[in-house]
This record gives structure tokens, sequence and C-alpha cells, in this order.
């Protein structure tokens, strides 16, 4: 790394951007200032089945994010991102799954995904990605995992960087798996892995969703807003996801990465 480079006023303005929106409070903790019910204390007694449904529901998800990714997010790059449109489609899918609760997950939640997918592809594109690349296309699915974030989260340990560091070897892997023509799921494979590892961090938001839906007051209506923060939250980690990676296609990556953990934790 050059010693002597930094990064100009604005760029550095931008990081402290992505810091704030990819380092801030948890889905949980803006769920219970709206709700006003503390959610994180609901999902430490979360019955050990509904876990279970609520994994298998997120690795279907991802599933079925990846197979997008894979096929074509589109790359027009005369678009800008339509979010309000993708939150309202989210809060269509929510209001069912409010009205329906824990049931409909299996099935609103692809749904879900896959609108936050589209909305993803478009922060992405804004922020010059070339959605042509499966590079770019997967960043797009990395953007589930980093979303993850609880306050009882270890800042060392699940950092932006730290996350970006554990799935690149994953991703290089299915990069490969994808140049020889494969995309079969088996235990040990690249993209098994990728779908694991990503559906393990993004079943921590969606336990918060459910958590908040599941609130008896909640109904459809409740399950409409609670999709809107849902997608949201994901669309900020997106912005700040998409900020870095063109920072870093400007500068050297030891230089953003140096700048940005020098903003410590989030406060």
């Amino acid at each position: 790394m050059d010693n002597t480079q930094t990064l100009d006023a604005a760029d550095l303005a931008d990081l402290k951007l992505a810091h704030f929106l990819l380092e801030n409070e948890s889905l949980a903790v803006r769920l219970q200032s709206k709700l006003g019910r503390p959610i994180q204390r609901g999902m430490q007694r979360l019955p050990e089945k509904w876990r279970a449904r609520i994994t298998k529901s997120a690795e279907k998800a991802m599933e079925r994010a990846l197979e997008v990714a894979v096929k074509s997010l589109g790359h027009d790059d005369d678009k800008r991102p339509q979010n309000k449109l993708h939150r309202v489609l989210a809060s269509t899918s929510g209001a069912v799954g409010g009205a329906f609760g824990l049931a409909a997950l299996a099935v609103e939640l692809p749904v879900s995904t896959t609108i936050m997918l589209r909305s993803i592809a478009e922060i992405a594109r804004a922020q010059g990605e070339n959605l042509a690349t499966m590079d770019a296309r997967l960043a797009c699915i990395e953007v589930f995992a980093l979303g993850g974030r609880s306050s009882q989260d270890d800042y060392a340990e699940t950092g932006y960087y730290a996350v970006r560091a554990v799935l690149a070897s994953q991703v290089g892997e299915v990069l490969r798996h994808l140049a020889e023509g494969t995309f079969g799921r088996t235990a040990a494979s690249p993209v098994t892995r990728l779908i694991s590892s990503v559906a393990a961090r993004f079943g921590v938001v969606v336990s918060e969703k459910v958590m908040a839906t599941a609130i008896p007051v909640v109904g459809a209506a409740g399950g409409a807003l609670v999709n809107n923060m849902f997608i949201d939250h994901f669309q900020k980690a997106a912005q700040g996801h998409f900020i870095i990676r063109r920072l870093e296609r400007k500068y050297p990556r030891e230089l953003v990465e140096t700048n940005y953990r020098a903003l410590g934790p989030a406060r």
C-alpha cells in the first residue's frame, strides 16, 4: 500500500456514510423503537422448532436469490434505484406474512428476498457495478450476510470487513465452480457452503422480523410495516457495501479498510 496516498474529502465522507449504514443499530432495535416491544428478549425464548423453520426458510430464500443472481439481474445503466417501489412490493408480501404468521414464512420469504435482491442490484448498479459480471452479482448476495448484526455481536469478530473476509474465499470458490459450468448442490459443494454462510446471518434478521410479526397486535398492517423496515435495513446495508466497493476500485483496498476500521465500532 502507498503510505502517502489518502482518501479525498468527498470519498472520506462517503466512507463515513457507509460505516454508519453498515455498523449501525440492528433491525431488532429499530423494530423495538417502532413497535415498543423488546424483540431480542423474545428471540431468546423462540421455540427450537421455530428456529429450525426459520433456518430452512432462510436457506431456501438464499437458494432462490442465488439462482436469480446466476441467471441475470439485468444491467441497464440508465435506471436509478427504485427503493420506494421495492419497499411497497415488500410491504405487500409482508402484509401476507403478518396475516398468516409463521405458517406463511416459507412462501413469503423467498418472494420478499427476491424483491430485495432486485433492489440491491439497482443500488449496486448506481454505484458503478457491472451486473453483467458474476462477481458483482455475488456481491449482491453478500448483502444478505451484512445485515445480520445483533446488539450482542463482538465488533472485532463481526464487523463489515470480518464478514467479507469469511465470504471472500467461498465466493471465489463459487466463481470457479460456475466457470467450470456446474451449479449443482452437494453437501460439500462451494454453492452449498456459500448459501449456508449467508443464510446463517440472514436468518438472524429473519428471526427478528418473525418475532415482530408474532406480536398479537401486529396483524397484516403491522406485517407490511415490518417488511418495509426489513427491506430498508438491507437497502442501507447494500448502499454501504457498494459505496465501499466503489472506493476499493479507486483506491487500494488496504487503504479503504484501514480508514474504515479507524472509524471504530458503531455508536
